[in-house]
């Protein structure tokens, strides 16, 4: 699923839309053991519905084969950073928490630490079909104590995106494949040069568009500078540290600081704006606007038919290309993954309705079709070997194969705190309002404070 965007709330935002949330969900999961209710995020745009009408079928297909039971929706529309706010406010009481919620992986260990979940093992004990699901998916929803708290439905990987209208204007290769830093840089900056009305390359950036600037950005990039795929530039799994003083950390700035500081990416104010990630897949790549986006596996679900943005030259007009390492080296490529679970709240007034939804929703020809649906990466085995899945749209088969060099996020409880110092240090080298070395000194600082200085400098 997307990243989308997160930022940070001040108290009377907070306090609104805790209000809003205590009276989303009625009278709570329990108050009608015939009755399940479900939480998800609603697209905020209105055109976008692929979760409802996903949703809507499994419902269907559960209440039939559940004589006497209902489901019951509570969709929470809004951006991710209220979303969050919203579902952490109704998960603190049992007479708000509904009893299946839609979590980021983003911040489950965030929620896990918090006691608002329950966890699943021994219902995943006797489901035959969990033993289909890919272990790095399952890893995303287990908690430091290792026990795991949700199903994934899917995951995404990332890469560069590129129009070859532009690239033909600007004499570049319509198989464009980078093999480091400086070819992409190389190739926005003969954009640029010959095609002065377009935006060179979009990299996302700065604390209005949150975890997407700090994942489909930075990470991307930190993660391409260590080298062989195990090796953690964020989080130092064997100290179980956090990573402070690192070289590779100044290298990812400076790319971002350059992209904004030679006018290769779109102007600050749009770049900073929280709804840039909708002008990138409804206006600026549609349009013709926009030479290179580094982005993320999903962006077709909005241009399927009945999106309200179809577009169905885009498999012509587009081609795809790996995020390549900084220097070229092994292994060649670098992606980002994330993605959602379904977990049951511990304050579910229904969790064994709950758990039989999910399994449900998780059959090999619903998750196959929720899949195909959102512009998924397949989690389940069997799912990922069926030709049908496999052939369903044009990219599929591109963004599954990256799965190979992807790395997860270190998404412990201080991440998200992690995240927004990695967001304010990227938009002080975009606004140019610090140097590399003053943005990665405050971010150092930052970890320090929010890790109680559980860091190792490298």
């Amino acid at each position: 699923m997307p990243v989308r965007p997160t930022a940070v709330l001040t108290p009377l935002l907070a306090a609104m839309l805790a209000a809003t949330a205590l009276t989303a969900c009625g009278g709570g999961s329990g108050s009608d053991p015939d009755t399940l209710k479900v939480s998800f995020k609603q697209s905020t745009d209105n055109s976008i519905h692929v979760m409802d009408d996903y949703l809507a079928g499994v419902k269907k297909q559960f209440e039939k084969a559940n004589p006497g039971k209902k489901v019951e929706f509570v969709p929470i529309k809004a951006p991710d950073s209220e979303y969050y706010t919203k579902l952490q406010q109704m998960l603190r009481s049992a007479k708000t928490a509904p009893d299946l919620v839609y979590e980021d992986t983003f911040l489950i260990n965030s929620d896990i630490a918090s006691g608002y979940l329950k966890p699943l093992d021994p219902y995943l004990a006797k489901w035959a079909d969990w033993d289909r699901f890919i272990d790095t998916a399952k890893a995303a929803a287990k908690g430091e104590d290792g026990r795991t708290y949700g199903v994934p439905d899917g995951t995404d990987t990332r890469g560069l995106w590129f129009s070859k209208d532009i690239f033909a204007k600007a004499g570049l290769p319509a198989n464009w494949q980078p093999k480091t830093w400086d070819e992409v840089l190389d190739a926005a900056r003969a954009i640029k040069r010959k095609v002065p009305d377009v935006i060179p390359l979009n990299v996302y950036t700065g604390k209005p568009v949150g975890e997407a600037a700090t994942m489909q950005t930075f990470e991307m990039l930190l993660y391409g500078t260590a080298g062989a795929r195990g090796a953690d530039p964020l989080y130092d799994r064997t100290s179980k540290k956090w990573v402070a003083d690192s070289q590779g950390f100044k290298d990812a700035l400076t790319f971002v600081e350059t992209v904004y500081k030679e006018k290769l990416g779109p102007d600050v104010p749009d770049a900073l704006d929280p709804n840039v990630m909708t002008r990138v897949r409804g206006e600026w790549l549609p349009q013709g606007e926009l030479g290179i986006a580094l982005d993320g596996s999903w962006l077709p679900q909005d241009w399927l038919p009945g999106s309200g943005h179809e577009w169905p030259e885009w498999s012509k007009e587009l081609g795809l290309a790996a995020m390549p390492t900084q220097h070229g080296q092994a292994p060649g490529k670098v992606s980002m993954s994330g993605g959602w679970t379904w977990s049951i709240p511990d304050k579910a007034g229904n969790p064994d309705l709950a758990f039989e939804f999910v399994k449900t929703m998780q059959t090999k020809a619903n998750a196959q079709k929720w899949y195909i649906a959102n512009s998924g990466i397949a989690v389940r085995e069997d799912v990922a070997e069926d030709p049908a899945y496999v052939k369903a749209q044009p990219g599929i088969e591109f963004f599954t194969d990256l799965v190979a060099s992807t790395h997860y996020r270190p998404a412990f409880p201080a991440y998200p705190q992690v995240s927004t110092a990695v967001q304010e240090a990227m938009e002080g080298v975009t606004t140019g309002d610090m140097s590399v070395a003053r943005a990665a000194s405050g971010y150092d600082d930052e970890l320090r404070d929010v890790t109680d200085d559980q860091v190792v400098e490298k």
